[in-house]
C-alpha cells in the first residue's frame, strides 16, 4: 500500500514536472502535426470499410450466381 502511494506520489509529481515543460508543447506539437499529416491520407474509417466489404462480398455472390446461370445457357437443354 505504502508503494502505491509513493508510486502514485511519484508519478504525478513527473506529470506536473512536465506540464510545465517544453515536453508538454512539443507533444501538442507532434499531435497536431501527426493529425495534420494522417488528415491528407485518403484513409476510410472502419465503419466504410465494413460497409464496402459486405458490398464486395454481396457482388461475388451475384457473380457466382450469374456465372452458373450463364454456364447452364451455354450448355443449352441436353435431351
Amino acid at each position: 500500500m505504502l508503494k502505491q502511494k509513493i508510486a502514485a506520489d511519484l508519478a504525478a509529481k513527473v506529470s506536473e514536472v512536465l506540464a510545465m515543460t517544453p515536453a508538454r508543447d512539443v507533444e501538442k506539437n507532434l499531435k497536431a502535426s501527426l493529425a495534420a499529416w494522417l488528415s491528407r491520407l485518403d484513409l476510410v474509417t472502419r465503419e466504410e470499410f465494413d460497409v464496402q466489404a459486405q458490398v464486395l462480398a454481396r457482388t461475388r455472390e451475384k457473380l457466382q450466381e450469374l456465372e452458373v446461370r450463364l454456364a447452364k445457357l451455354e450448355n443449352g437443354p441436353q435431351a
